[in-house]
């Protein structure tokens, strides 16, 4: 059990990193406003009623509760999962990631009605949506889950069991 409380610590670490961060942008920018801090990069404060993207953020508001229960259903599933196997580093760093971020935007959710968003790339007039340090984690969280999938050994593969190998080995 004291590995499980480790990965739920770092969820939480998540959370407050991720507060912290909009705190510091709630209280030093207004809304719209936009500091450039290199070609590539700016700070602005947005609000988005959405998913990723903005996906149903033109919506009556009836997406504030649904993503609100999304989020803290599949945070629920994953730490019950991670009770289940908090030896395994890569899948149990990638879902607290998730966690996290998924808790820090419900926050925003509850709070404000909206996810708050302040982190803006772009590059040659174009612009990749803005963001905040949940959303990283959940991405990278993402990532680190397919690369987990991808990369995990004692499965059996797609050809068959792994009892089926092995008879094919004998024979």
């Amino acid at each position: 059990m004291p590995d499980v409380k480790r990965w739920y610590a770092l969820a939480g670490l998540v959370v407050v990193l991720d507060q912290f961060s909009k705190w510091l942008v709630l209280e030093n920018i207004h809304y719209g406003e936009v500091i450039y801090l290199a070609p590539f990069w700016n700070w602005v404060l947005t609000f988005n009623p959405g998913a990723a993207f903005s996906f149903l953020a033109d919506q009556s508001g009836w997406q504030r509760w649904f993503f609100t229960v999304l989020a803290l259903g599949v945070s629920g599933w994953i730490a019950f999962e991670l009770r289940k196997t908090p030896e395994k580093r890569l899948l149990s760093l990638a879902l607290t990631l998730v966690m996290g971020g998924a808790l820090g935007n419900v926050i925003d959710r509850v709070r404000f009605g909206a996810v708050v968003d302040f982190i803006q790339w772009h590059a040659a007039g174009y612009y990749w949506p803005d963001f905040n340090v949940a959303d990283a984690a959940i991405t990278v969280g993402a990532i680190l889950l397919v690369f987990e999938q991808l990369t995990a050994t004692g499965r059996p593969s797609s050809g068959g069991t792994a009892s089926d190998k092995t008879e094919e080995k004998k024979t």
